[in-house]
């Protein structure tokens, strides 16, 4: 995968509270995109499956309103407060067509960087449906702009919730 889209911010909270609201929250804050639909019958809720505690399985999926679930991808990389890798497909893509999100958050003084790394449009032909026919270009920049304005909704979130406190360490002298 070479083609990719790369878009970055800063959110005033924690690793920890930004991995937290991307993970626990992507229902609230993803929105949804005309141009870039999972299935013909969504837009549903986004929602991560974490893996099982020895790291295997997880998954994002998209909960419908008819009550189905689809499979966006499986996650690949699950480093709470650190990063995630998630695949990232449509229901028409065939097993040749494959992208994939990367999310890091790094520590930047008292804030975070929530970067986000989407990849591999280029697997899939401008002439599919997923593309509508799009140069690479115009599609990379559509994903772009759909995660630039989910990235914003994520810091909104991050401002309105207050940090958590830090933990107090006691010592018995």
């Amino acid at each position: 995968m070479t083609s990719r889209v790369f878009v970055s911010i800063r959110v005033p909270c924690s690793p920890m509270q930004a991995f937290d609201i991307f993970t626990k929250e992507i229902g609230a804050w993803w929105a949804d995109s005309d141009l870039f639909r999972f299935t013909p019958r969504s837009p549903g809720t986004l929602a991560f499956e974490p893996p099982d505690p020895s790291g295997a399985g997880g998954r994002l999926i998209e909960r419908l309103p008819n009550g189905k679930t689809f499979e966006v991808g499986p996650i690949r990389i699950w480093s709470p407060g650190e990063r995630l890798v998630v695949g990232w497909r449509q229901a028409t893509f065939g097993p040749e067509h494959a992208t994939e999100v990367d999310v890091r958050f790094e520590p930047v003084g008292a804030e975070t960087r929530v970067s986000v790394t989407h990849s591999g449009w280029d697997t899939v032909p401008q002439e599919h449906l997923a593309r509508h026919g799009f140069p690479l270009q115009f599609t990379n920049q559509r994903q772009g702009e759909q995660w630039r304005a989910g990235l914003e909704r994520i810091k909104s979130r991050a401002t309105a919730t207050p940090p958590s406190p830090a933990p107090v360490i006691s010592s018995d002298d």
